[in-house]
């Protein structure tokens, strides 16, 4: 009879595999895909020693090659960082620290978050974009030629991106092209190109919008809202970040690889309403978990230090977790936690929690669901830097009045929830509440740390028992294995 929860041993062993692999760049080839000839000078120029060269998964095949051709060429030592720490994205600095390097090469997609700690060059993978057929669905899908138009692109295409604007240009006199421009004074990058921006003529006045590594060139009078979106490149995180926060404006997108455009018709609202049930989530815990999501975006300790103070004044407790890459199993060792709230760069904070056990938010969200100051409305922040003190998006925190008793009903449970508080340091207690002084009268705030959590549970793990355990001789233990000990004889 057959087990219901295995399967049979031979089965496994005899089983075919289909494994599917992409064959090794040839070597003829490498150069112009992977820019050999300017890393070299970016290296020599430099005086590099030790150079860290990070590869994404679908480019680790052509690593050694690569690492080869750079090392025949110039007097530089190469480590190859494949598994990265965090996101393929992001600029791995603690891998490349780790090695002792001089500088960081990142090959492949990026996030174009800043990164502060070594010299960084970025090589974007070219993938073949044909333009005349995207510029065939440009004009399909957008037929009036005095549209207000900004074309985004994703960082592989940016190599083909100047012939496309060449074609559209003088169709569409309004159309703005995005540059891709790296916020970091030690970063070298092909995506630095000073090529015309924008359709506009030398004369109209601009105004310059950054986001996302991407610089636009609006005309003056017009907000971003008054323009549309055509995206080139497949359906991702980077596509799904743009939409979020210019959540106003229509999208179209054109994918290389199909070769078709379409209009975006997720539903925007939709999606933005499952951000709005977390928010209410994170209202209704009393401890969240703070996870490190990267280590090489600039000011991540910063909007760490800012949280942990946040959910503090809001009568939370925060614990931070840095865990590496994130999964189910992971987080579901942490059952205390109410809800988690992810640090990364902004391509990777929109994590699709429904798998998780409790949900994992953003920054942003955090903020809403603590700071009484911060509404929620349609800006939606997914770059925690514009958080920070300084800017675009920083509110200062609520500070509670003594006669402030407003109450606040859960949108989720219906119950009303405690304010929690704390004007000063809490008195934690061996049972996890706390007693705070307010209004000259002694107030219970039952904040339900971890180590309350903990003492509820009927299993703690291994305990010492010091002194509870009687001391006896060693003896000899069992024999044989489990299934039949020695001493148990065996069975007909």
């Amino acid at each position: 009879m057959a087990d219901a929860f295995s399967s049979s041993s031979e089965t496994v062993i005899q089983r075919v595999l289909e494994v599917t692999s992409k064959a090794n760049t040839p070597v003829e080839k490498l150069e112009d895909l992977y820019e050999i000839k300017k890393c070299c000078e970016f290296i020599t120029d430099h005086h590099f020693q030790k150079v860290a060269l990070q590869f994404p998964d679908e480019l680790l095949r052509d690593s050694v090659a690569v690492a080869e051709e750079i090392e025949k060429n110039c007097n530089a030592k190469t480590f190859i960082l494949g598994d990265t720490s965090y996101g393929s994205c992001c600029v791995d600095e603690v891998a490349a620290e780790h090695v002792g390097a001089d500088c960081v090469v990142h090959y492949g997609r990026a996030c174009l978050s800043p990164s502060k700690r070594l010299p960084l060059m970025y090589i974007f993978e070219k993938r073949q974009l044909d333009v005349e057929v995207c510029a065939c669905s440009f004009r399909e899908l957008y037929p009036d030629k005095q549209s207000h138009i900004v074309l985004l692109y994703d960082v592989n295409y940016d190599h083909a991106i100047d012939d496309l604007v060449r074609i559209l240009c003088p169709e569409y006199p309004n159309l703005v092209a995005s540059k891709l421009v790296v916020e970091s004074d030690q970063c070298f990058s092909h995506g630095r190109i000073n090529r015309q921006s924008s359709c506009l003529s030398d004369h109209d006045e601009k105004q310059i919008v950054c986001q996302f590594g991407r610089q636009l060139c609006l005309k003056t009078g017009l907000t971003i809202t008054d323009y549309s979106m055509f995206y080139v490149g497949q359906e991702g995180a980077t596509l799904r970040n743009f939409m979020m926060t210019w959540n106003r404006c229509s999208f179209c997108s054109f994918d290389p690889e199909t070769m078709k455009g379409r209009v975006e018709s997720i539903s925007i609202n939709r999606a933005l309403m499952k951000r709005y049930y977390a928010i209410e989530r994170a209202k209704d815990a009393n401890v969240v978990g703070i996870l490190v999501g990267t280590l090489g975006v600039s000011d991540y300790l910063a909007i760490i230090q800012q949280l942990k103070e946040n959910i503090h004044r809001a009568g939370k407790k925060s614990y931070v977790f840095a865990m590496g890459k994130l999964n189910v199993p992971k987080l579901a060792n942490f059952l205390e936690i109410d809800i988690f709230v992810l640090i990364a760069c902004p391509e990777n904070s929109l994590l699709d929690s429904s798998e998780f056990y409790k949900p994992v938010v953003t920054p942003f969200e955090m903020e809403v669901a603590c700071n009484k100051k911060r509404e929620w409305s349609e800006e939606y922040v997914t770059d925690f830097r514009h958080l920070l003190p300084g800017g675009p998006s920083h509110v200062l925190f609520a500070e509670r009045q003594e006669d402030d008793d407003e109450t606040d009903v859960s949108l989720i449970t219906g119950a009303l929830r405690s304010s929690n508080v704390l004007n000063g340091e809490p008195a934690e207690s061996s049972y996890g509440s706390s007693v705070v002084l307010r209004n000259e009268t002694l107030t219970v705030a039952n904040t339900n740390s971890a180590a309350s959590f903990l003492a509820s549970r009927s299993w703690r793990g291994l305990e010492q028992k010091l002194g509870e355990t009687p001391v006896v001789k060693a003896v000899e233990g069992r024999r044989g294995i489990a299934i039949a000990y020695e001493e148990e004889g065996s069975s007909s």
